[in-house]
Parts: C-alpha cells; structure tokens; sequence
C-alpha cells in the first residue's frame, strides 16, 4: 500500500525539498500585475510572465518593510519610473514556503538597469508600432484654427500647472478672450490613462465646438510621467478629431504622446502663451492688412481725384459752349412761346367763361329740384315714423297689462305658500306639542328617544306644557315584556 500523508506533512516535504532546491536566493525576471503597501511599511506583489499576452505563470510576492524602505527610493531614483503595477523587473529572492499559506517569493534586491532597458524597449515598440500603422503624424496633420479660443482642457482642477495655465490665459496683455472648459483627468499614477482617454472621449461629443485640445500638468520627478508613455493612449491622440497641444512640465524627453501630439510646448504657462501668441500674431496681421488697405484707399482716392480734376476742366470748357448755344435757342424759344401762351390764355379764359354761365344755369336747376324731392321724402318718412310710434306704443301698453297681471298672481301665489308654512311651523312648535298633552322627558339637558339610555335610579325631567317633574327610574321594562 502507498505510504499516506497528512496534508501538513505533505507540505512540509514540499517545504523542504524547496529548501534542498533553493537554498539560496535567485534571481528572477517577472511582470508586476498588483502591488499593494499595507500601514505597516510592507508591500505585497504579484508577479506574472506573459507569452503573447497570456499569463504562463504567476506567483506571490514580499518586500519588507525595512527593505521596502531602502529598494523603492534606490529603483525610482535609479530607473526614473515609479515601482508600481505594469513593470518589468529583475529581482533578487528566496523561495519560501509556508504550510499554511503555501509559496511565496522574498524580495531582497533589485536591479534598475533592466527596468530602465526594458522601458526603453517598450518605448521604442510603441513608436515604431504608432509609425508602422500610419498614424503617428495623423494628428500632426489637422489644421489649428488661425485664432484657436475654445480650448478643451484635460488637467487636474487641483494642479499648479493647470492654475498657472489659466491665470497666463486670463490675464494676457492684450485682453485677448479665451472660452476655456476643463476636462478633469487624473494626471499622475495607473488611473492615468484610462482617466485620460474618458476625457478625450467626453470631449468627442463637442468637437464641433472646441478648437483644440490642452493636455497640462505641472513639473515632477519622471517618474511621475510613465503614464504618458502607453500605447493606447498615444493611439487616441493619434486618431483625435482635434489638434491636441501638450505641456506636460518636463523638459528633458519627450513623452510618446508629446511626439504624436499636434504641438509639443514644454510648460503649462508656454502652451499659454503659444495661444497667446498665436492669436495676437493673427491680431498683427489684421492690423496690418488694415493699414495695407487704407493706404491702398488713399493712394487710389489720391489717384482719381487727379483724374476726375482733369475729367472737371475739360468738362467746364465743353459745358460753358454747350450753355451759350443752348442759352440763345432757349431765348428765342422763349420768347414764340410767350406769344403762344397768350393767345391760348385769351382762348381758354373765353372758353372758360361760357362754361362758368352754363354750370351756374345747371347747378340751380338741380339744387330746385334736389329740394323738392327731400321735402317729399321727409313727409313720407315723418308720417311712416308716427305710424310705428303707434304700434310699438300699443304693444308696450299690451305688454305692461300682462306684466301687471301676472305679477298680481305670482304674488298671491308666495302669499299663500308662506301663510300654509306659517300653520306647519305653528303646529311643530314643541310648546303647541306640548298643549295637545305630548310630554318631553331629558336627562342632563338631553332629550330621551330610548328606554335604553336610562339606567335604574337615573334622575329624569319630564316637561309638560304647564310645568315640569323631575323622578327616578325605579324600574325598567322591554315592550315584548
């Protein structure tokens, strides 16, 4: 029979034959896909190896504190990257293996330069990778507006460079108008990019409203600025509607996304002042082509005033001739029309006379007889007027007669109604009740309608129309008793 084990035996023979396996540290190429520092210093990892993207191995992974304290300033010093998730690293541990929480690896040292190597190869994959597909110009090649004003700003609302940015845009010399909008990102750690993109893509839904995009933040170590070495990031810049500027702070190397961007300036405050610039260059210009214009005015006033003096000279000659012709045959026309008019006056005044008479014959007669027939008119009307002045005063009189009749009627009719309501409330007077030999019995002030409101040695009050009893319940009794 096979020999049995318990599972803690099992795995201290597992302990132990790593033990004879490893009995000193290795070192050891691995990706770092989680890390995560606890209160206490220590920081927890978990390392992977990748082949095309999918994971052949994985396992735990240690720093103690007291070596976390010395190894993580010695790497970011040294490589300029921040030691967080989504490196390579080269490593120096033990294998350990604990029953209870089964294998872990130790981590005592670190080697920087072939994180630093390992970086640098990355970044060039990404460039050549971005060239290879035709896209790392792409957005290089989009027209900024000649006074770009609508900026879309990607930045942390809390960062210096993005204050200094729009305190530069603001208060510029010139007075110049800018309609900036942030865009809030997360400018530094993993969130970065993915925070990034989010805005690229927010700003997307209003592209036909901005000018150009701004990504800015303030200066800081290097390693600060890995995150603007990602591939999928350099892409979206690439494939941007928008010409995008960047001042990332820095001015030693150029991230990827200042290489694929429209612009690359070096500050917040310089790509500010690029804006700046660029407006008042297109302000210059405008101001010159005024000037060019107005010179253009003058020159061409100046020119045809000199043609139009010459045109005005020659002209005066001409008209001076044209006049004393034209003088002298008005003169003579003038005079065989004075003749003319004459001789049509007196025919016309003549003429005009005899019509006069004859009007004056005509209007008479017709005001004799326009007369006549309004004075026939006005009997005729005067007459039918009385007539209807009758009629309508008979029907008024005919009408008031039945007005006063019915009247009379409706009246006795209310009299009589009041006189029979009059009796029926007479006869419902509870004192008339009361004279027929009615009684009212009360307790406390209450009628009593029932037996059942009484109890025995109730005291009761019994109203009579001339006087009132006042007794006890002694007995009680049901009708069917």
């Amino acid at each position: 029979m096979n020999q049995k084990f318990t599972l803690s035996q099992l795995n201290e023979s597992i302990k132990d034959a790593l033990v004879d396996a490893f009995p000193a540290t290795v070192w050891v190429v691995a990706e770092v896909s989680e890390l995560k520092e606890n209160r206490s210093g220590h920081c927890y990892l978990e390392l992977i190896e990748k082949s095309e993207n999918t994971i052949i191995a994985r396992s735990r992974a240690t720093v103690w504190s007291y070596t976390f304290r010395m190894l993580k300033p010695y790497f970011e010093t040294s490589t300029g990257q921040s030691f967080a998730q989504g490196i390579k690293i080269l490593v120096q541990v033990s294998v350990e293996y604990h029953p209870a929480y089964g294998l872990s690896l130790n981590i005592k040292d670190i080697d920087p330069t072939y994180t630093v190597g390992d970086l640098a190869l990355q970044r060039k994959e990404i460039i050549n990778k971005l060239q290879t597909e035709g896209i790392f110009d792409m957005n290089k090649e989009l027209e900024l507006p000649l006074v770009p004003q609508k900026i879309a700003i990607i930045s942390s609302a809390t960062a210096a460079g993005f204050q200094d940015f729009m305190n530069q845009l603001e208060s510029n010399e010139y007075g110049f108008k800018f309609y900036p909008k942030l865009f809030e990102a997360t400018m530094q750690g993993v969130e970065t990019v993915p925070s990034i993109i989010h805005a690229l893509e927010r700003i997307f839904q209003y592209d036909d409203f901005f000018d150009a995009v701004v990504i800015i933040r303030g200066g800081g170590a290097t390693a600060d600025l890995a995150s603007f070495d990602n591939y999928d990031l350099a892409f979206n810049i690439t494939q941007f509607s928008l010409p995008v500027i960047t001042g990332i702070g820095h001015e030693k190397d150029d991230t990827i996304i200042d290489l694929v961007a429209h612009t690359r300036m070096k500050t917040p405050t310089a790509v500010a002042e690029f804006l700046i610039t660029g407006v008042a260059r297109f302000y210059e210009r405008l101001v010159e082509m005024e000037n060019e214009v107005i010179q253009i005015t003058r020159n061409t006033v100046d020119f045809q005033q000199n043609k139009l003096e010459r045109i005005a000279e020659s002209l005066n000659y001409t008209v001076s001739g044209f006049i004393n012709e034209k003088k002298t045959q008005l003169t003579k026309k003038g005079n065989e029309l004075q003749q003319n008019v004459s001789q049509f006056s007196f025919k016309k005044k003549y003429e005009i006379h005899n019509l006069k008479h004859h009007l004056d014959s005509a209007v008479s007669l017709w005001f004799v007889e326009t007369k006549n027939r309004m004075e026939q008119k006005r009997r005729v009307l005067k007459r039918v007027v009385g007539e209807s002045l009758l009629k309508e005063n008979a029907t008024l009189i005919h009408y008031k007669d039945i007005l006063v009749s019915e009247s009379k009627r409706m009246i006795f009719r209310e009299q009589e109604k009041i006189h029979i309501n009059e009796n029926t409330v007479r006869l419902l007077n509870p004192e008339n009740i009361l004279k027929r030999g009615y009684s009212l019995t009360l307790k406390d002030g209450e009628i009593i309608k029932s037996a059942k409101q009484l109890q025995l040695n109730d005291e009761v009050e019994t109203r009579f129309a001339d006087g009132v009893v006042k007794s006890k319940i002694t007995k009680k009794d049901k009708n069917d008793n």
